[in-house]
């Protein structure tokens, strides 16, 4: 199973490739998942236009894992982190990190650079 950052999905619904392919494989083989922040974050953009019917339709199409105790637990250690490093990501990215991180998921993603520092976390990028 591989975890979607929302920068990839926001990439498959434009058809940039080649992480459009990517995904699409992913979702064809029915191993991509995303978090509830990610749908969060795309619904936020989604109007009542064709676009957004084409989020709606992907969010519907794979599963969406949820924010829980420990995904919120695994975030705030990614935060303490690397804000002891000097550091810092948006609080989105933070809580994404921890839903990867409490479920075992590497995570797909355009943004190393937010997620590159992040102990214990598996990135892949395209």
């Amino acid at each position: 199973m591989i975890l979607a950052d929302t920068d990839v999905l926001i990439d498959y619904l434009a058809g940039m490739l080649p992480i459009a392919e990517r995904v699409k494989s992913y979702i064809e083989s029915d191993s991509l998942q995303t978090t509830a922040v990610s749908c969060f974050e795309l619904l936020s953009g989604a109007g009542e236009d064709r676009r957004g019917d084409n989020v709606r339709r992907l969010i519907a199409a794979i599963p969406v894992l949820a924010l829980d105790r420990d995904c919120a637990a695994q975030a705030a250690s990614v935060r303490r982190q690397l804000s002891g490093s000097g550091l810092v990501i948006g609080m989105g990215d933070s809580l994404i990190a921890g839903i990867a991180l409490a479920n075992g998921l590497p995570l797909l993603t355009r943004n190393r650079k937010h997620f590159e520092n992040i102990e214990n976390l598996d990135v892949i990028s395209e």
